[in-house]
């Protein structure tokens, strides 16, 4: 079991449920593009928050119970593989990018990360499906997932800038 203090774990809490809402919120926008996999991708956010100012295990921790409970609210459990899988991906990828990129870049790991979690939710497709026809949607999820990551990226940014406690 981690042994951590009350207020950090009513802090990874509060980032959890603030994930959480944001992406209970965004089930609710009609998807920019009548293609699978992509959207905003709003939680990531607070992901991308989290990788800068908490530990890894933490993150996990919040990442992994945003996901499982996106899918029970969202209903598709379907859904749960495409995003544990994408989402580990995104955040082996962020962590990988915080080592070379400073905070004041948070945005451009927010990118990468969003390029990481497009890859994994393709490999997951492609081991699903067992068909390599799938593939064929990557080009579109990488330059969506670009855009979508540059935009959650300045986001957390001027969030940071702000200062999140202060939010």
């Amino acid at each position: 079991m981690i042994d951590m203090k009350t207020g950090r774990l009513a802090e990874l809490a509060l980032l959890t449920a603030l994930a959480l809402i944001i992406f209970v919120v965004e089930l609710r926008i009609p998807d920019p593009i009548p293609v699978p996999g992509v959207k905003l991708g709003l939680a990531n956010v607070v992901t991308v928050y989290a990788v800068y100012h908490y530990r890894p295990g933490e993150v996990f921790a919040v990442v992994l119970a945003r996901i499982i409970l996106g899918a029970m609210f969202g209903g598709s459990m379907i859904a749960l593989i495409y995003s544990l899988t994408g989402g580990m991906f995104c955040l082996a990828g962020m962590f990988l990018m915080k080592r070379v990129l400073s905070e004041k870049c948070i945005w451009l790991c927010s990118v990468f990360g969003a390029v990481f979690h497009n890859t994994g939710q393709i490999a997951a497709a492609v081991f699903i499906t067992k068909t390599t026809l799938v593939l064929c949607y990557f080009p579109i999820l990488i330059v969506a997932g670009c855009i979508a990551g540059a935009f959650t990226g300045v986001c957390a940014q001027i969030i940071i800038k702000r200062g999140f406690k202060n939010f």
